[in-house]
């Protein structure tokens, strides 16, 4: 059975290797002092984000999932960006990706977000799989300068 549980900030240790096995998917190497950043964002209740794990029967961290608030010209509320989603590779297809979504889900809606979106790398096919169930393409192409 599956927990998902709000990311803390005793759990550094269990998160990494999720952090790092997302990195590696993707195929980047985000700094350790971001890293660290980071986490204390995603943990210290300052910032308009958090990030939930999801544990199975043995207490053990399979998985993570990042979120953002942040402001709509379109919307007097908030959107909720999903910015990160990992599940650790043993575990995939088994309903962990879709909890951990969920749970993103409620946040949103608790802090009446009109919506949740989310990138995807066009060749993660999988995770295509589960997306194309739980949320609806939205048609847009992305565009990134980067400085």
């Amino acid at each position: 059975m599956t927990r998902i549980v709000p990311l803390a900030a005793a759990d550094f240790e269990e998160w990494l290797p999720l952090w790092r096995g997302y990195q590696t998917f993707y195929e980047v190497d985000i700094p350790m002092e971001t890293t660290r950043v980071t986490f204390a964002r995603l943990t210290g209740g300052q910032e308009p984000m958090g990030a939930f794990l999801a544990r199975d029967d043995a207490s053990r961290a399979i998985g993570m999932v990042h979120w953002i608030l942040h402001r709509s010209c379109w919307t007097t509320g908030d959107y909720c960006y999903l910015q990160d989603l990992f599940v650790a590779r043993d575990i995939r297809g088994g309903g962990v990706g879709r909890k951990l979504i969920e749970a993103v889900y409620d946040i949103a809606q608790k802090n009446a977000c009109s919506r949740v979106h989310w990138l995807t790398h066009e060749t993660n096919q999988q995770a295509m799989i589960l997306y194309d169930k739980v949320a609806t393409k939205s048609g847009f192409v992305q565009y990134v300068k980067r400085f």
